[in-house]
């Protein structure tokens, strides 16, 4: 690392709001900015659940992009006033957002507090910086009882942090422009 290489932490909740007021957008569709964005990061929404079927293909995933093989999900549907009742397991979560990451920042995304409180976790990749798209979690229900969960739930805080140096390519993956 060179001297002139200037080190910083996550992006604040003003440099956020500033990259969202931006063209192209950090983030899209967001549903209450000022209830999503914090100190730290930004709070991303459930849009869908989809549960693994148990009978069907195991995802693999080997040396070869070729190899990789995801299982198939079937979406669930919420209620009428918004709900899904989820039983123990693990599920596959849209988010509602659409995320925009520019060549120069990467994101991580941690679960809200209260879903580690009711025994959820929600699991993640990394964002890659020039990552472009409506991203997927892994969410699992731990407590034996089940989980309540609403469309448009915050569920997860995706932080943000500067790379050194921007990335020449940016993310060029499969994921790029996912459901969108």
């Amino acid at each position: 690392m060179n001297q002139q290489s200037q080190l910083t932490g996550a992006l604040s909740r003003a440099t956020i709001a500033e990259l969202i007021a931006g063209d192209p957008p950090l983030l899209e569709q967001c549903h209450d900015i000022s209830e999503q964005l914090q100190p730290n990061g930004f709070d991303m929404s459930v849009r869908s659940v989809s549960h693994y079927h148990a009978d069907s293909t195991p995802g693999s995933i080997g040396v070869l992009d070729g190899d990789r093989v995801l299982p198939e999900n079937a979406e669930l549907s919420f209620d009428s006033d918004g709900w899904l009742h989820l039983k123990p397991g693990p599920y596959l979560i849209t988010f509602h957002e659409i995320v925009n990451l520019p060549r120069n920042i990467m994101a991580l995304a941690r679960p809200r507090s209260s879903l580690l409180r009711s025994g959820v976790a929600i699991h993640t990749a990394v964002w890659d910086a020039g990552y472009s798209g409506r991203s997927q979690a892994l969410l699992v229900v731990h407590h034996p009882a089940g989980f309540r969960i609403r469309r448009d739930a915050r569920v997860a805080q995706l932080v943000f942090f500067p790379l050194t140096a921007a990335d020449p390519h940016g993310y060029t993956g499969r994921y790029q422009g996912e459901n969108l």
